[in-house]
C-alpha cells in the first residue's frame, strides 16, 4: 500500500466527495496521506468539517481553477 495517493472526485456534487473519502480512508493504512481533488463548492466546509469529526489531519487545502485540492493524513 503507498503511503500517499490521490483521489480524484471531480464532478460530483456534495455529500458524495465526503462519503467516497470516507470509504477510501477505511482501506488505507494509518498515517496515509490522501490528496482528494473536487469541484464542489462545498468541499471546502465538508472536507474540514470530516477531517476534524473523524479525527484526520487536513495537511494542506488549496483553492485551484474550478475546484480545490485537500491533502488529509488518516489518523493514526
Amino acid at each position: 500500500m503507498p503511503d500517499s495517493l490521490v483521489y480524484d472526485l471531480k464532478g460530483l456534487k456534495c455529500p458524495l466527495p465526503v462519503l467516497r473519502t470516507r470509504k477510501r480512508m477505511l482501506t488505507v493504512a494509518p498515517g496515509t496521506l490522501i490528496t482528494v481533488e473536487t469541484t464542489d463548492p462545498l468541499a471546502i466546509i465538508d472536507i474540514t468539517h470530516f477531517c476534524n469529526e473523524d479525527g484526520h489531519s487536513l495537511e494542506q487545502s488549496e483553492t485551484l481553477a474550478g475546484g480545490h485540492r485537500f491533502v488529509i493524513r488518516k489518523k493514526a
